[in-house]
């Protein structure tokens, strides 16, 4: 038993502040007895809950990686053992869950994403919590269809039916069958184009209602959620009337589907930091116009979405934002209209309820200890959240203290 002790202890549910606080930690769980066991000075810190990340792919991104040729060269190992130093990264800047949301890559059908996700609940190496996605699933040449994403020519890396690429509602069932039965936790889909795809404009829908309903009754129907990659408005529309739980992105969302957002209770993770962000420095000319004529519009999207009572999650679209660097995320989102409190709230309670849970996000007793400090009161300056000084997971510490 441990007593983490800080001069505040922020209670993200309703934004109160104990000060000074204590925090007692029995095994993995939170627990009552305050004061109680070693105690563990932490000083002039806000202690508060473990955050979120909803949109990641660990799989990708990092440190040797070149976006042109790292889909051809490099083979699963060697992204894995990559993978191994972004999930380090990204514990260590105070995410202590994250949904990995769809490899897009030649894996011979295997899971990475879930392989990582074992190997960090075992205790073989340091990472979040992974809710993995396995393949995005995509139609041909659609968004996420690597083959079209990165503009290879015909025959160069093309991807099985197992890997995510899927057309007409039986592929898509056999596919999202396929991702459960080796251990995923979600399902991700490409219902439009994105401003990465280099053919088609970004809100364009990809798969037809019908596809799109059949991947919901699939997941839905085992127990899991679906997220969409969506920027379009009337794509957004089809995948919410089609039953998805989670826009991923939505840029070019209208009031119209705003309202319809809220109606349905579809949760919103806006990756709003990458517009700012993202290095297009090396894209193609046509990617670079693309991006110019959408990411202005996409800047006005939190702010109304917020506004109306979509439910917002925080999500970073690592690499996209680097591994690590999460809080430039939570940083954007205040700079987009919320404030301190319903940014943390989007990375915490807000994420706990999108991925099912209720053993985590907060700071209560029996809960999970995924406990985090920052300096100074991130409720008046949220860009403290890039400090973290100490991260602790299931009771264990990675930063900050003595593991």
């Amino acid at each position: 038993m441990i007593t983490l002790k800080a001069a505040r202890v922020l209670h993200v549910e309703t934004g109160a502040i104990e000060e000074p606080g204590l925090v007692t930690v029995d095994g993995d769980r939170i627990t009552s007895g305050a004061g109680e066991g070693e105690v563990l000075d932490l000083g002039d810190v806000t202690l508060l809950p473990g955050l979120m990340d909803m949109e990641v792919n660990l799989l990708m991104g990092g440190r040797g990686e070149t976006a042109v040729l790292s889909p051809v060269q490099d083979d699963p190992p060697l992204r894995m053992l990559r993978a191994v130093g972004n999930a380090r990264r990204t514990l260590r800047s105070g995410f202590t869950t994250v949904r990995n949301l769809g490899l897009f890559v030649k894996t011979g059908g295997y899971l990475l994403d879930v392989a990582l996700a074992k190997a960090i609940d075992a205790g073989w190496i340091d990472g979040p919590r992974i809710i993995p996605a396995g393949h995005a699933i995509t139609p041909t040449g659609g968004h996420l269809d690597p083959t079209m994403f990165a503009a290879f020519a015909p025959g160069i890396m093309p991807l099985s039916l197992e890997e995510g690429i899927a057309n007409g509602v039986d592929e898509v069932r056999k596919a999202v069958r396929y991702q459960i039965k080796h251990g995923a936790q979600l399902i991700k889909v490409c219902a439009s184009g994105g401003v990465m795809s280099h053919t088609g404009t970004a809100g364009a829908q990809h798969y037809s209602d019908e596809e799109l309903r059949a991947i919901v009754d699939e997941a839905h129907r085992r127990g899991l959620k679906v997220a969409a990659h969506t920027h379009g408005a009337d794509a957004v529309r089809g995948a919410v009337e089609a039953g998805i739980d989670c826009i991923e992105h939505g840029f070019l969302l209208d009031d119209e589907t705003i309202e319809l957002m809220v109606e349905r209770g579809t949760f919103l993770v806006p990756t709003t930091a990458l517009i700012d962000g993202m290095d297009l420095s090396r894209a193609a000319p046509e990617l670079q116009a693309k991006a110019a004529e959408i990411f202005p519009q996409a800047r006005t999207v939190v702010a109304k979405a917020v506004k109306a009572g979509v439910k917002i999650a925080v999500g970073t679209d690592a690499p996209a934002i680097p591994h690590g660097r999460g809080a430039q995320e939570l940083i954007a989102l205040v700079e987009r209209g919320m404030t301190p409190l319903e940014v943390l709230q989007a990375a915490t309670v807000n994420a706990a309820e999108l991925i099912g849970v209720d053993n985590r996000g907060r700071i209560a007793e029996g809960l999970l200890a995924d406990l985090i400090a920052v300096p100074g009161n991130p409720l008046e300056d949220i860009s403290v959240m890039a400090d973290v000084m100490f991260v602790m997971k299931g009771g264990k510490v990675f930063r900050g203290g003595p593991s």
